[in-house]
């Protein structure tokens, strides 16, 4: 099989094992989303107003409880030495890592979306805009995301600083996701705040694979 494949079905199998890191996220995400109508009330039309904003807000920090051990967990036991020294480039296993943390979370994150939208009286038009603002986004979380993971690799405490030096970064993804959502809701047209959430998005994931390769290269001493 293609290396690139198997690291891919490697990391997704091992976020998937029984209390594995997408068991965590869409726990998480499950229990941001029932607490906070439990805390604004029951104003449907306030829930529906922060519905989007609020989901965007517990997606990204669902994904962010995974993304520390995107690599720290192959560069303690050592498999990422054999890694790099494998034919598979540097930058094809970053993006292998960001592609399997995605679908192990970001597209799980997603697909619960639609449901977790009822608890906040969005409708139907503004829970398939918050679906269309997650799938187009969320790849944006795990690559930046790949960024930050790597530059913490070798800091004890990096999952601590990981969020100071991601969440910064992701602020416009959330702030075109949960804006998308509001359009919506206000009978506008999402199109433009869509356009604009794939366009980062798109950069993220072509760039970070390069920025996340140069980093470990630099934590493994060459």
């Amino acid at each position: 099989m293609n290396p690139f494949f198997t690291l891919l079905a490697r990391d997704i199998r091992l976020a998937s094992r029984s209390g594995g890191s997408a068991f965590l996220a869409l726990s998480f995400f499950a229990l941001v989303a029932t607490l906070v109508p439990l805390g604004v009330g029951a104003d449907l039309r306030l829930l529906a107003r922060v519905g989007g904003g609020v989901l965007w807000v517990g997606a990204v920090l669902a994904a962010l409880l995974s993304l520390d051990r995107l690599f720290q967990g192959d560069f303690e036991d050592g498999s990422l030495d054999l890694i790099a020294l494998s034919p598979l480039p540097l930058e094809l296993t970053a993006l292998a890592k960001m592609l399997a943390h995605w679908l192990s979370t970001g597209a799980a994150l997603t697909l619960l979306s639609p449901l977790l939208a009822l608890l906040f009286n969005l409708t139907p038009a503004a829970t398939l805009t918050l679906f269309l603002s997650l799938l187009l986004g969320t790849p944006a979380v795990s690559a930046v995301g790949a960024i930050g993971a790597s530059l913490t690799l070798s800091l004890k405490r990096g999952g601590l600083i990981l969020p100071l030096i991601i969440l910064p970064l992701l602020s416009p993804a959330v702030i075109f996701g949960a804006g998308a959502v509001s359009l919506t809701l206000d009978r506008l047209a999402p199109g433009g705040a869509l356009g604009l959430l794939a366009a980062f998005s798109a950069g993220a994931v072509l760039l970070s694979p390069f920025a996340a390769a140069a980093s470990v290269r630099l934590n493994l001493g060459g």
